[in-house]
């Protein structure tokens, strides 16, 4: 096992820049995702580590040793591509032999090692079978099964189930928790699905455009993004954003939207000065946000509903903008029903204009207290 570090890693393409100044630090046997939209340079990334890509900055650490300037077979550091690259000709077996082959290893350590692999990934029956006679999730674990057993200090997976159908999925990510686990492996994983990014890793770093937005844990990513863009990728369905402006006053903050106010009046702490009139987003998760036939709230009347089995969501019209809800299956509405929504008090955020900076964050206990008003 390794600890991962980069430092002010920069990755061009031309007139592109894949990776920009990133600095990451990744544990000795931590699961550590990287989530981002297509083209935000994350498999960029796990080839820099691995060392199919030279970084034209900065530099690339395992453990105390670096190794930006090491061959690639020389770093012992394995990678699963996203498209698996399995030898169609070669059996289970020759598959995972073949990067021991390629060492020299005695052929009764080959042996071993492919026999404790395929156990650990209960493919020991397949061993015999081609790629062609296997289903897509036992690929994956013979893909998976052939970076595994060179016993690398670092194991890098690229999209390794994107490829796969729902149930698969959703069956591969406990298997490969389970795994990581069990093996205590360093692991770096890269994914665009935030279920994944969510429900996997020990820690996950949010990449945009090749910049590192955020690294946290996945619960505090979810409930304190640090921009607009955090939040939307982190969180199904995505945040509502509304626009609304910043008054302020002896230290007691007000944000005013014509349909709604929100009034922060104890422990204000934003992460950067508040101007008086200032344009801003209000943040609310469809979780935090409820909706009912009747009762206090905020006005509003309902767009459309998108029945989901165990929820539904339900578009509400807000003034000019259009906010999510999660309701119980039980409640049904028809477009235009009036209604009346509620914010969860202590699941609120407040970014500036753009979005690229959280002034003021939910999920802190005790930092403030909001009271939402129709006015």
């Amino acid at each position: 096992m390794a600890r991962i570090r980069l430092e002010h890693v920069t990755k061009r393409f031309g007139s592109v820049t894949a990776l920009n100044d990133v600095s990451l630090e990744i544990a000795d046997g931590e699961f550590f995702a990287v989530l981002g939209p297509p083209g935000a340079g994350k498999t960029t990334l796990l080839r820099t580590i691995v060392g199919l890509e030279k970084p034209d900055a900065g530099d690339v650490y395992a453990g105390d040793e670096r190794i930006t300037d090491v061959f690639p077979g020389d770093r012992d550091i394995a990678i699963m591509f996203q498209n698996l690259a399995l030898y169609p000709d070669k059996s289970v077996y020759d598959n995972l032999a073949f990067p021991l082959r390629q060492a020299k290893l005695p052929k009764q350590e080959i042996q071993r090692r492919v026999a404790a692999t395929s156990s650990t990934l209960h493919i020991d029956h397949l061993l015999r079978r081609k790629p062609a006679k296997l289903s897509g999730g036992e690929r994956q674990r013979v893909a998976l099964g052939r970076a595994l057993v060179r016993d690398p200090r670092a194991l890098l997976l690229d999209e390794p189930l994107s490829a796969l159908d729902a149930l698969l999925r959703l069956e591969m990510r406990a298997e490969l928790k389970r795994l990581q686990r069990d093996l205590g492996r360093t692991l770096v994983y890269v994914t665009h699905d935030q279920v994944e990014a969510m429900s996997m890793p020990d820690r996950v770093a949010v990449l945009r455009e090749g910049s590192v937005q955020q690294v946290e844990t996945p619960e505090k990513v979810y409930h304190r993004p640090a921009n607009r863009f955090v939040a939307t990728v982190m969180g199904s369905p995505p945040m509502n954003f509304i626009p609304a402006t910043v008054h302020v006053s002896n230290g007691s903050l007000r944000v005013v939207h014509p349909s709604f106010a929100i009034e922060i009046t104890a422990g204000l702490e934003p992460a950067r000065p508040l101007e008086d009139g200032a344009p801003c987003l209000v943040g609310i998760r469809p979780e935090d946000t409820r909706v009912a036939a009747g009762g206090d709230g905020i006005p509003g009347l309902v767009y459309a509903s998108e029945p989901l089995g165990g929820e539904t969501v339900v578009d509400l019209t807000l003034g000019d903008r259009v906010v999510k809800a999660l309701a119980p299956p039980t409640l049904v509405f028809a477009p235009d029903d009036a209604v009346r929504i509620t914010f969860d008090p202590q699941r609120l955020h407040v970014f500036d204009q753009a979005g690229d900076a959280a002034l003021s964050a939910a999920g802190a206990e005790g930092m403030f207290h909001v009271h939402v008003a129709t006015g």
